[in-house]
Order: C-alpha cells, then sequence, then structure tokens
C-alpha cells in the first residue's frame, strides 16, 4: 500500500528544498533551507519509525552533512548522490541502508552494464535502489542524469524497468520537471509507472497536499510511494505536514 517516504536532500551542505529543473553548476533555484542539519532530520525520522527515506547529495560539499545522517540513524536511510564503485563500501559502513544511483550507471550517454555489475558487486541487489529519474520528452519520459540536467535516451517503458528490477531491491524516481514547484504530481507518470512496476518504487515531485497521497494511492493502486518535499511543514511549507504523513502511514487518512 502507498506510503509517505521521507527525505533529506542536501545541497552546498546543507537542508535545502530546490527546484529540480534549475540544479546546475552555479547553484539552484532554492524554496527552502534549513537551521537544522542532517542530523536533526535523519533522528526525527527514527524517532517516528519512518523507513525508507533517503539522504540525496546535490553536488559536492555534501559528505559530512551525509555521514551525520547516516550516524543518526544507521541502517534507517537510503543515500544516493555521487555513488560509484569505488566509494560505495564507505557510504554502506557508514550506515546507509541501501545505496542510490544514476549517473554511474550511464557512460557517454549509454546505460553500461559493465557499471551496473560492478556497483551490484559492491552493494548486492538487495542493498541498491535504482534512480531513475526523468524529464519529459516528445515520447514519454527518458532517464535525466548529472542533477537533471542530461536527458539520456534511455525511456521509463516496460522493457526499461523491466531489464533492470533484477538488478536492484527498488527504484527511486523523481519527476525533475515538477520537482519543488508544490503544483501537483505528474499523474500520467504515477499511472505509467503502476502498471510497469514489478518491484517497489517511490515517486517525488510536485506533492503539494494530503490528498497526493491519495492520488497517488488510487493513481497506483497502492504500489508507489510518495515522498513530500517542499510542501512540508518541517521544510517551511503549509501544505501538508509531518504529523499528517504518520497519521497517513499510520492508516488515519487512507480511503476504501
Amino acid at each position: 500500500m502507498t506510503q509517505f517516504r521521507p527525505c533529506i536532500d542536501l545541497h552546498q551542505g546543507k537542508v535545502k528544498q530546490i527546484v529540480g529543473g534549475s540544479l546546475s553548476d552555479e547553484g539552484a533555484d532554492t524554496n527552502f533551507i534549513s537551521p537544522y542539519d542532517s542530523a536533526y532530520y535523519a533522528q526525527l525520522y527514527r524517532e517516528h519509525g519512518l523507513t525508507g527515506g533517503h539522504v540525496i547529495a546535490l553536488g559536492p560539499d555534501n559528505k559530512d552533512a551525509v555521514l551525520k545522517a547516516l550516524a543518526a540513524w544507521p541502517q534507517g536511510l537510503q543515500f544516493g548522490g555521487g555513488v560509484n564503485n569505488e566509494n560505495a563500501a564507505e557510504f554502506l559502513d557508514a550506515g546507509a541502508s541501501h545505496l542510490i544511483v544514476t549517473s554511474y550507471l550511464f557512460e557517454n550517454g549509454q546505460l553500461s552494464s559493465g557499471r551496473l555489475e560492478a556497483i551490484k558487486r559492491e552493494t548486492g541487489s538487495e542493498r541498491l535502489v535504482l534512480d531513475l529519474s526523468c524529464r519529459r520528452t516528445d515520447s514519454g519520459w527518458n532517464i535525466a542524469t548529472d542533477r537533471w540536467q542530461t536527458v539520456t535516451s534511455t525511456q521509463i517503458d516496460k522493457a526499461t524497468l523491466s531489464e533492470l528490477a533484477g538488478h536492484c531491491s527498488e527504484f527511486l524516481i523523481h519527476a525533475a520537471d515538477v520537482e519543488g514547484l508544490q503544483a501537483g504530481i505528474d499523474q500520467e507518470l504515477v499511472t505509467l509507472l503502476s502498471n510497469i512496476a514489478t518491484i517497489p518504487i517511490t515517486y517525488a515531485g510536485g506533492a503539494r497536499s494530503i490528498d497526493d497521497l491519495e492520488l497517488v494511492r488510487r493513481l497506483s493502486k497502492g504500489k508507489v510511494n510518495l515522498t513530500v518535499g517542499s510542501a512540508l511543514d518541517i521544510f517551511g511549507g503549509s501544505g501538508i505536514t509531518l504529523d499528517e504523513c504518520i497519521e497517513w502511514n499510520n492508516g488515519k487518512y487512507r480511503r476504501i
């Protein structure tokens, strides 16, 4: 059944909420910069038993903040952002429950089976999450790498997800075009994901209220989980509270 999944997004060493499509080497359009560090949020999620969440490093200068979060909740958070076969063991040893990988898997714009096998040797498929974050194109949705700025030729479709499902434990999919806008989820993408999903999927992008959890549950028939960022009260938002998300996970808001 659809669950709320928590997140910690790190940019330049701070917990932030950004507009996904704006992220570049020069910076990003920012919705929120937290006065609290990454460990604060990790501990908050730990206290409420919110599992399956992720900490994401958006660009450089985030390693100290990543390690603080993982130390605050060992085995309680997935980590992604610059993960490759050479540093994977370090972050697993630091307490990551799973590692999330995107850009490393692509070489010259093409999905590399060699790199996929290399990261699997470090993590095992059971501790590997493939981030298939994407941008809308004329033909559908294509995986976007390099902080969502490089749109690859690899499409989000049944063939791609079927091929990759055997190599990982779940998928994380940000809809980069609506990430951080609080303008509503990409309903077409969520519906597509539910139709082609064979392993757990967490979707992120555009959520703005508790009703979006119900919408994702209905569109995906309960197969897709939802991350809420900028609209959440703990990230300066006014659309949805963490308490509501906790109550949703406990069944209070779920409709039959």
